[in-house]
Protein backbone atom coordinates (compact mmCIF):
# COMPACT_ATOMS: atom_id res chain seq x y z
CA UNK A 1 0.00 0.00 0.00
CA UNK A 2 1.24 3.49 -0.86
CA UNK A 3 2.01 5.86 1.96
CA UNK A 4 1.27 9.25 1.04
CA UNK A 5 2.67 12.20 3.43
CA UNK A 6 1.44 15.99 3.63
CA UNK A 7 4.50 18.64 3.07
CA UNK A 8 6.71 18.85 6.66
CA UNK A 9 4.28 21.81 8.45
CA UNK A 10 3.08 22.60 11.94
CA UNK A 11 0.46 19.62 11.68
CA UNK A 12 -0.46 17.55 9.10
CA UNK A 13 -2.90 14.26 8.13
CA UNK A 14 -3.87 12.10 5.49
CA UNK A 15 -6.33 10.63 7.64
CA UNK A 16 -10.42 10.53 6.64
CA UNK A 17 -11.75 13.37 8.69
CA UNK A 18 -8.58 14.31 10.16
CA UNK A 19 -8.96 17.92 11.59
CA UNK A 20 -7.05 20.85 13.25
CA UNK A 21 -8.26 24.07 15.00
CA UNK A 22 -7.21 27.34 14.47
CA UNK A 23 -8.41 29.74 16.29
CA UNK A 24 -11.94 29.82 15.80
CA UNK A 25 -12.03 28.00 13.13
CA UNK A 26 -10.89 24.74 12.78
CA UNK A 27 -9.61 22.34 8.67
CA UNK A 28 -10.61 19.03 8.10
CA UNK A 29 -9.65 16.11 5.80
CA UNK A 30 -13.61 15.71 4.46
CA UNK A 31 -13.52 13.32 2.08
CA UNK A 32 -16.89 12.70 1.82
CA UNK A 33 -17.58 11.26 -1.64
CA UNK A 34 -14.21 9.20 -1.73
CA UNK A 35 -16.52 5.98 -2.47
CA UNK A 36 -17.10 7.50 -5.83
CA UNK A 37 -13.33 6.94 -6.81
CA UNK A 38 -9.96 6.04 -5.26
CA UNK A 39 -7.43 8.37 -4.19
CA UNK A 40 -5.89 9.81 -1.04
CA UNK A 41 -5.51 13.41 0.56
CA UNK A 42 -3.72 15.26 3.04
CA UNK A 43 -4.40 18.59 4.79
CA UNK A 44 -1.82 20.62 6.91
CA UNK A 45 -1.95 23.92 8.76
CA UNK A 46 0.63 26.76 8.33
CA UNK A 47 -0.27 29.79 10.25
CA UNK A 48 -2.64 31.54 12.17
CA UNK A 49 -2.34 35.42 13.21
CA UNK A 50 -5.59 36.49 14.47
CA UNK A 51 -8.46 35.88 12.49
CA UNK A 52 -6.91 34.84 9.70
CA UNK A 53 -5.52 31.55 9.16
CA UNK A 54 -3.07 29.34 6.54
CA UNK A 55 -3.17 26.02 5.45
CA UNK A 56 -3.01 23.63 2.48
CA UNK A 57 -3.93 20.21 0.97
CA UNK A 58 -2.73 17.84 -1.68
CA UNK A 59 -4.43 15.17 -3.51
CA UNK A 60 -4.90 12.40 -5.91
CA UNK A 61 -8.33 11.01 -7.27
CA UNK A 62 -9.50 9.11 -9.73
CA UNK A 63 -13.14 7.41 -10.44
CA UNK A 64 -16.28 9.02 -11.68
CA UNK A 65 -15.20 12.18 -13.48
CA UNK A 66 -18.73 14.53 -12.25
CA UNK A 67 -18.78 13.40 -8.60
CA UNK A 68 -16.96 15.20 -5.91
CA UNK A 69 -14.23 13.35 -3.64
CA UNK A 70 -13.36 15.70 -0.89
CA UNK A 71 -14.63 18.85 0.25
CA UNK A 72 -11.16 19.92 2.29
CA UNK A 73 -11.88 23.10 3.62
CA UNK A 74 -11.77 25.85 6.91
CA UNK A 75 -14.94 25.47 8.93
CA UNK A 76 -16.08 28.76 10.62
CA UNK A 77 -19.50 27.89 12.88
CA UNK A 78 -21.78 24.62 12.26
CA UNK A 79 -20.71 21.31 10.60
CA UNK A 80 -23.12 19.35 11.60
CA UNK A 81 -22.78 19.85 15.09
CA UNK A 82 -20.66 22.90 16.88
CA UNK A 83 -17.01 22.79 17.63
CA UNK A 84 -15.12 26.28 18.07
CA UNK A 85 -16.90 29.57 19.97
CA UNK A 86 -16.65 33.15 19.49
CA UNK A 87 -17.82 32.36 15.39
CA UNK A 88 -20.60 35.20 15.49
CA UNK A 89 -22.82 32.69 14.28
CA UNK A 90 -25.64 31.62 14.06
CA UNK A 91 -26.98 35.32 12.87
CA UNK A 92 -30.48 35.76 11.09
CA UNK A 93 -30.14 37.34 7.36
CA UNK A 94 -33.27 39.24 8.89
CA UNK A 95 -30.98 41.06 10.96
CA UNK A 96 -28.54 42.18 7.75
CA UNK A 97 -25.21 41.69 9.73
CA UNK A 98 -21.96 41.87 7.73
CA UNK A 99 -20.09 38.63 6.77
CA UNK A 100 -16.80 40.24 5.53
CA UNK A 101 -14.53 37.31 4.16
CA UNK A 102 -11.58 36.99 2.44
CA UNK A 103 -9.92 33.98 0.48
CA UNK A 104 -6.35 34.40 -1.33
CA UNK A 105 -4.87 30.85 -2.66
CA UNK A 106 -2.61 29.39 -4.60
CA UNK A 107 -3.81 26.39 -7.39
CA UNK A 108 -1.68 23.16 -8.52
CA UNK A 109 -3.86 20.84 -10.51
CA UNK A 110 -3.07 18.52 -13.59
CA UNK A 111 -6.18 16.64 -15.26
CA UNK A 112 -9.22 16.32 -14.15
CA UNK A 113 -12.18 18.25 -12.71
CA UNK A 114 -11.67 20.51 -8.97
CA UNK A 115 -13.02 24.00 -7.80
CA UNK A 116 -12.52 26.03 -4.97
CA UNK A 117 -15.36 27.70 -3.47
CA UNK A 118 -16.94 29.24 -0.12
CA UNK A 119 -19.62 27.03 1.03
CA UNK A 120 -22.38 28.18 3.55
CA UNK A 121 -24.98 26.64 5.57
CA UNK A 122 -28.67 27.34 6.61
CA UNK A 123 -31.30 26.65 8.65
CA UNK A 124 -34.54 27.06 9.86
CA UNK A 125 -33.30 27.15 13.64
CA UNK A 126 -30.73 28.98 15.58
CA UNK A 127 -29.41 26.53 17.19
CA UNK A 128 -29.06 23.21 14.89
CA UNK A 129 -27.84 20.10 16.41
CA UNK A 130 -25.78 17.53 14.75
CA UNK A 131 -29.17 15.64 13.42
CA UNK A 132 -30.22 19.20 12.02
CA UNK A 133 -29.67 18.69 8.13
CA UNK A 134 -29.74 22.64 6.67
CA UNK A 135 -32.61 23.74 4.80
CA UNK A 136 -30.38 25.93 2.36
CA UNK A 137 -26.71 25.76 0.83
CA UNK A 138 -24.95 28.39 -1.21
CA UNK A 139 -22.01 27.96 -2.66
CA UNK A 140 -19.78 30.59 -4.46
CA UNK A 141 -17.07 29.48 -6.54
CA UNK A 142 -14.51 31.09 -7.15
CA UNK A 143 -12.21 29.37 -9.80
CA UNK A 144 -13.04 25.98 -11.19
CA UNK A 145 -10.71 23.79 -13.43
CA UNK A 146 -11.42 20.63 -15.76
CA UNK A 147 -15.02 21.61 -16.63
CA UNK A 148 -16.36 20.93 -12.93
CA UNK A 149 -19.52 22.43 -12.61
CA UNK A 150 -22.63 22.74 -9.47
CA UNK A 151 -25.65 20.82 -8.74
CA UNK A 152 -28.62 22.35 -10.30
CA UNK A 153 -29.32 24.17 -13.43
CA UNK A 154 -28.37 27.13 -14.68
CA UNK A 155 -31.04 30.71 -14.02
CA UNK A 156 -29.12 33.63 -14.41
CA UNK A 157 -26.16 35.47 -14.78
CA UNK A 158 -26.07 37.92 -11.51
CA UNK A 159 -23.57 40.67 -10.42
CA UNK A 160 -23.16 40.51 -7.03
CA UNK A 161 -19.91 42.19 -5.09
CA UNK A 162 -18.95 43.59 -8.00
CA UNK A 163 -18.49 40.70 -10.11
CA UNK A 164 -20.44 38.75 -12.53
CA UNK A 165 -21.54 34.96 -11.73
CA UNK A 166 -23.55 32.52 -12.93
CA UNK A 167 -26.11 31.34 -10.87
CA UNK A 168 -27.44 28.10 -10.45
CA UNK A 169 -30.82 26.17 -8.36
CA UNK A 170 -30.97 22.82 -7.38
CA UNK A 171 -32.16 20.57 -4.85
CA UNK A 172 -30.06 17.59 -3.14
CA UNK A 173 -31.14 14.78 -1.29
CA UNK A 174 -35.12 14.89 -2.36
CA UNK A 175 -37.42 15.28 0.61
CA UNK A 176 -34.67 14.89 2.96
CA UNK A 177 -32.44 17.16 1.66
CA UNK A 178 -31.86 20.97 0.83
CA UNK A 179 -32.03 23.36 -1.42
CA UNK A 180 -28.41 24.00 -3.25
CA UNK A 181 -27.48 27.53 -4.84
CA UNK A 182 -24.17 27.92 -6.57
CA UNK A 183 -22.81 31.64 -7.80
CA UNK A 184 -19.88 30.46 -10.13
CA UNK A 185 -17.78 33.03 -10.83
CA UNK A 186 -17.58 33.98 -14.54
CA UNK A 187 -13.63 34.09 -14.46
CA UNK A 188 -11.48 32.86 -12.31
CA UNK A 189 -9.82 34.11 -9.83
CA UNK A 190 -6.88 33.54 -6.81
CA UNK A 191 -7.87 36.23 -4.18
CA UNK A 192 -11.54 37.24 -3.02
CA UNK A 193 -12.92 39.65 -0.94
CA UNK A 194 -16.23 39.81 -0.46
CA UNK A 195 -19.74 40.32 2.28
CA UNK A 196 -21.54 37.05 1.90
CA UNK A 197 -24.56 38.79 2.77
CA UNK A 198 -24.64 40.36 -0.71
CA UNK A 199 -25.45 36.80 -2.22
CA UNK A 200 -27.70 35.87 0.75
CA UNK A 201 -29.81 38.96 -0.05
CA UNK A 202 -29.63 38.66 -3.61
CA UNK A 203 -31.05 35.02 -2.71
CA UNK A 204 -34.03 36.47 -0.60
CA UNK A 205 -34.69 39.33 -3.26
CA UNK A 206 -35.49 36.73 -5.77
CA UNK A 207 -37.99 35.30 -3.11
CA UNK A 208 -35.89 31.74 -3.20
CA UNK A 209 -35.05 32.71 0.62
CA UNK A 210 -36.79 33.67 3.69
CA UNK A 211 -35.03 36.08 5.59
CA UNK A 212 -36.04 34.29 8.28
CA UNK A 213 -33.24 31.37 8.07
CA UNK A 214 -30.49 32.07 10.23
CA UNK A 215 -26.46 31.41 8.76
CA UNK A 216 -24.96 28.93 10.53
CA UNK A 217 -21.62 28.33 9.00
CA UNK A 218 -18.95 29.29 6.61
CA UNK A 219 -16.62 27.16 5.03
CA UNK A 220 -14.24 27.67 2.48
CA UNK A 221 -12.34 25.14 0.88
CA UNK A 222 -12.23 22.86 -2.41
CA UNK A 223 -13.84 20.32 -4.03
CA UNK A 224 -11.97 17.38 -6.20
CA UNK A 225 -13.63 15.46 -8.72
CA UNK A 226 -10.62 14.01 -10.49
CA UNK A 227 -7.08 14.82 -10.78
CA UNK A 228 -3.97 15.65 -8.95
CA UNK A 229 -2.30 18.45 -7.03
CA UNK A 230 -2.10 20.80 -4.37
CA UNK A 231 -4.23 24.16 -3.11
CA UNK A 232 -1.92 26.52 -0.85
CA UNK A 233 -4.57 28.65 1.40
CA UNK A 234 -2.38 31.77 1.81
CA UNK A 235 -4.89 33.72 3.76
CA UNK A 236 -8.65 32.95 5.04
CA UNK A 237 -10.32 35.14 7.53
CA UNK A 238 -14.30 35.46 8.13
CA UNK A 239 -15.64 37.85 10.57
CA UNK A 240 -19.31 38.06 11.83
CA UNK A 241 -20.83 41.94 12.25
Amino acid sequence: MAVHTAPAQAASTCNSGGSYDMGKYWITNNLWGAGSGSGWQCIWTNSQSGNNISWGTNYSWSGASNSVKSYDAAILGWHWGWRRSGTGLPVQLSANRSVNTGFSYNVRHSGGAMNVAYDLWLHPMSNPGSNNNPSDEVMIWTYKAGGAGPAGTLQATVTVAGTNWDLYRGRIGGSTGWNVYSFVRKSNTNSAAFNARDFLNHLVGRGWMSSSKYLTSVQAGTEIFTGSGQVDVTNFYANVG
